[in-house]
């Protein structure tokens, strides 16, 4: 009887054992390696122009947002290269001393204002973008964080503008100024790692279809942007 408990002592404690030691099965991830880097991005940018007329002169800080979705086409097998192409929207505010103001029919009148009585000056858009891109990133279906070099051409279309000028004795206020470029177009190139990139856009198209000031000088400003844009997933 004696050696019969001790056989079911001994039984007992084996299997108690093996059940505490028993290896935890944990659940398969199945990882996609046909993935897609579609992407929400948005920017914040410095805005500056080229191809300014004589004494031209920016004021205060100039900024501008835009913000929108792209869809990636991966075109090599390692997916470290696409095409991309997406929708947003940009808004785009300048200060400076090219002044808009009217004359008595209401027509625009443009000119450089280097006055001490001169208030503020401001000109904004803003558009629809269209944003097209080749990629190149190091990027690999087990890790979202990856370096990338991103070269496009962005299309515009600027669907609202306004400018506000006090010269200290009078504010015009121009909506929807004919003279403005509708469609605007440019390069622009975004380098980075993860979530941080440069980002710089040249804009090949003048702000103005055409234009003379009062001293017979002609605007052919264009528009260039350099600060950071941020893609999240």
């Amino acid at each position: 009887m004696r050696l019969l408990f001790s056989c079911l002592f001994l039984v007992s404690f084996f299997n108690s054992f093996a059940q505490e030691v028993k290896p935890e099965i944990k659940p398969i991830v199945k990882i996609d390696s046909l993935y897609r880097e579609d992407q929400f991005y948005f920017s914040v940018t410095y805005n500056m122009f080229t191809d300014i007329p004589q004494d031209f002169k920016q004021k205060k800080f100039s900024v501008g947002f835009s913000g929108g979705f792209l869809r990636d086409m991966p075109i090599n097998k390692d997916r470290t290269i696409a095409i991309a192409a997406g929708l947003g929207l940009g808004y785009q505010n300048y200060y400076q001393n090219l002044t808009i103001s009217q004359d008595a029919s209401g027509a625009p009148v443009y000119s450089v204002n280097n006055s001490s009585e001169f208030v503020s000056n401001r000109y904004r858009q803003y558009s629809v973008d269209l944003p097209i891109e080749f990629r190149w990133r190091n990027s690999t279906y087990e890790s979202t964080k990856f370096w990338r070099i991103y070269a496009g051409v962005k299309l515009s279309y600027v669907f609202s503008d306004s400018s506000i000028l006090d010269d200290g004795e009078k504010t015009y206020k121009i909506n929807n100024n004919p003279s403005i470029n509708e469609f605007q177009y440019g390069p622009y190139l975004s380098t980075g790692y993860n979530t941080w990139n440069l980002y710089l856009f040249y804009g090949l198209s003048p702000l103005f279809k055409s234009v003379t000031m009062l001293n017979g000088e002609k605007v052919n400003m264009k528009t260039l942007n350099a600060g950071l844009i941020f893609y999240i997933l």
